[in-house]
C-alpha cells in the first residue's frame, strides 16, 4: 500500500509535534517527530512518503500536485488543537479535488476528544486515537488485503464512517518497551523525507535532531497534554543498546550538532541514566545531547556523569515559583527543589533551559512576583515563560471548564493573530490581560536586561563556543521581532 504521510500547511514555523502548539518566539520549528516516527513504522512493509508542508512553505495547492504524483491509498494528516479547523479543512480539499478513491485518516491530540465533529461532514473517512503509529501499521495492514470497510470493526484505536453511522472501536493498547526497540531509527527518516536544516531548536545546537528513547509519563502533571491526550501515563522505553545504536547511525551519517531527546522526562529513571552514560563511552561516541529532566529525579553525580558523556543541557518544568500553584498541578516537586536543581546543574557544568508557565491554578500578582524573583535567583541560561493553555482533555481543561475560567472552549482561538500563544484563562482576581502582560514582561525583563549579558557570555565561551554565539544571535533576532510586534 502506498501511504501519504503529511503535516498540513497551516502557519509559517507552526510546530504540531511541540507541547505547546504555536509559532515560536525564537525561531523555533520542530520536527513532526510523531508522523515521522509512523513512517518509520509503516515503512516496515508499505511505500510511505513524508511531507512537511509547514517546513517546505506549501500551500494546499503544492500538496495536491504532490498527492497526485505520488498517487497514495492512503492520506494521513497530522493535526493539533489550535490548527484542528485547518486540517480538517485540508483533509476535506484533497477529498474534493484528488478525483481519485482516496481515504483520509486524521491523526494527532484532538482525535482523542473530537473523533465525532472531525468524522462528522469533513473528508476525513478514519481517525486513529491516542498513540497512532502502531494503530495506522495495523490499519494499513487490514485494508491492504481487503476493499470493504468492513474490516475496520477489526482495528483498536479507530473512530470511522460506517452505514452512515460513526463508529468508535475499543482503544488500542498502548506501546511496550519491546514495540518500541522494533521500530526503525526515526532519524532514518528525518534523512531519507526531510531537510534536516529546516528545522530549529532555540535551546539547541544547529543543526539538530529529536528522537524519543521512550514513552509515556508516570507523573501526575494536570497541565500537560501528551500524557493525557497522545502518549498515556505507562512509562515504556526502548533498550539502552538501541538508543546508542541509534546515537551511532547519526553520528557516522548525518552532519549534525546535537540529539535531543524528547522523551516528556529522560531522567525518569536514574539508573537507566547512569546505564546510557556508561555504553556511551563504552562506545566511544561524541555527539552531543540533551534532555528533558525532572528536577527531583537527578543529583549532581548523576548530572557529572551525563556531562562526562556529552550532555550539554537540560530542559526543566519548573513552572512556577510558589509551592501552593506547583502543589495545585500535581507537579511533584517544591521550589528548594528547583533550587537545588539549578545549583547541581551549574556544578555539573549543565546548561538548563528553565520552563515557566503564567496562569496556573491558584496564579495572582503576588505568586508571579514570587516566580521573577525565582528566576533572578537561578539565572536559567535560556528561559521559556508561556501563558497556561489548558488543552482539551487535561485534568486542568476540566478544572478551568468546570468553574467558568475559559474564555473560549475551542482550541481553534488559542492562538493570537499571529499565531503566538493567547491567553484564555481569566479568573476573577486575574484576567487574560493580566497573564498575557506578566509573560511578556518576564521574558523582556529577562533577556534585555544588563544582568542577562554574562549569562549569555558563559555560554558563548563554553565548548563549541561558535556554535553557542550562532544560536544565541539568530534567537534574539527572533525574540526581539516577536517585541516590536507586540
Amino acid at each position: 500500500m502506498k501511504i501519504y504521510l503529511l503535516n498540513p500547511p497551516y502557519l509559517p514555523n507552526f510546530g504540531r509535534g511541540a507541547r505547546w502548539q504555536e509559532i515560536g518566539r525564537a525561531g523555533t520549528l520542530y520536527y513532526p517527530i510523531w508522523l515521522a516516527y509512523a513512517t518509520a513504522n509503516l515503512g516496515k512493509s508499505h511505500t510511505v512518503c513524508l511531507i512537511d508542508a509547514v517546513a517546505k512553505k506549501w500551500t494546499n495547492i503544492d500538496v495536491l500536485n504532490d498527492v497526485k504524483s505520488f498517487k497514495p491509498d492512503l492520506v494521513v494528516i497530522d493535526s493539533s488543537f489550535p490548527s484542528l479547523n485547518n486540517d480538517m479543512q485540508v483533509a476535506s480539499y484533497l477529498k474534493e479535488n484528488y478525483l481519485e478513491p482516496i481515504k483520509i485518516v486524521l491523526v494527532g491530540p484532538p482525535t482523542s476528544r473530537y473523533s465525532e465533529k472531525i468524522l462528522s461532514n469533513t473528508g476525513v473517512d478514519v481517525t486513529a486515537r491516542l498513540e497512532y503509529d502502531f494503530t495506522l501499521l495495523a490499519l494499513a495492514d487490514i485494508l491492504e488485503g481487503s476493499e470493504s470497510l468492513e474490516c475496520l470493526l477489526n482495528v483498536d484505536g479507530i473512530s470511522f464512517k460506517y452505514n452512515d453511522k460513526i463508529l468508535h472501536n475499543p482503544n488500542r493498547p498502548l506501546s511496550t518497551s519491546k514495540d518500541l526497540d522494533d521500530v526503525p531509527f526515526v532519524s532514518e527518516v528525518y534523512d531519507k523525507h526531510l531537510n534536516i536544516r529546516d528545522y530549529f531548536l532555540g535551546q539547541s545546537l544547529y543543526p539538530e535532531v529529536q528522537i524519543l528513547t521512550g514513552r509515556g509519563c508516570p507523573n501526575q502533571c494536570t497541565f500537560c497534554s501528551w500524557p493525557q491526550t497522545l502518549t498515556g501515563r505507562k512509562y515504556r522505553v526502548r533498550s539502552i543498546s538501541n538508543v546508542i545504536d541509534e546515537l551511532a547511525w547519526i553520528e557516522d551519517n548525518l552532519r549534525i550538532k546535537e540529539v535531543f531527546f524528547e522523551d516528556d522526562t529522560f531522567t525518569t529513571s536514574k539508573t537507566r541514566v547512569l546505564e546510557f552514560c556508561r555504553e556511551y563511552k563504552e562506545r566511544k561516541l561524541s555527539i552531543v545531547w540533551s534532555c528533558n529532566a525532572r528536577v527531583d529525579s537527578l543529583d549532581l553525580e548523576t548530572m557529572k556523569e551525563m556531562r562526562k558523556s556529552n550532555c550539554r543541557l537540560l530542559i526543566a518544568g519548573y513552572e512556577s515559583g510558589n509551592d501552593s500553584i506547583l502543589k495545585s498541578v500535581k507537579k511533584g516537586i517544591t521550589v528548594n527543589d528547583i533550587r537545588s536543581f539549578a545549583r547541581s546543574a551549574k556544578k555539573a557544568k549543565l546548561m538548563v533551559h528553565g520552563d515557566f508557565i503564567i496562569g496556573l491554578p491558584g496564579e495572582n500578582q503576588n505568586t508571579i512576583e514570587n516566580t521573577k524573583l525565582l528566576i533572578k535567583e537561578i539565572k536559567p541560561e535560556i528561559l521559556q515563560v508561556s501563558v497556561a493553555s489548558p488543552f482539551p482533555g487535561t485534568e486542568f481543561y476540566h478544572w478551568c471548564d468546570q468553574n467558568g475560567y475559559l474564555t473560549t472552549n475551542d482550541p481553534n482561538e488559542y492562538l493570537d493573530e499571529s499565531g503566538h500563544q493567547k491567553a484564555i484563562v481569566s479568573y476573577p482576581w486575574l484576567s487574560t490581560e493580566d497573564i498575557a502582560s506578566a509573560v511578556d514582561d518576564i521574558l523582556r525583563n529577562y533577556y534585555l536586561s544588563a544582568d542577562y549579558i554574562p549569562v549569555a557570555l558563559q555560554q558563548i565561551f563554553r565548548q563549541n563556543g561558535l556554535d553557542e554565539a550562532k544560536r544565541i544571535l539568530y534567537s534574539a533576532k527572533q525574540f526581539i521581532s516577536y517585541v516590536k510586534n507586540r
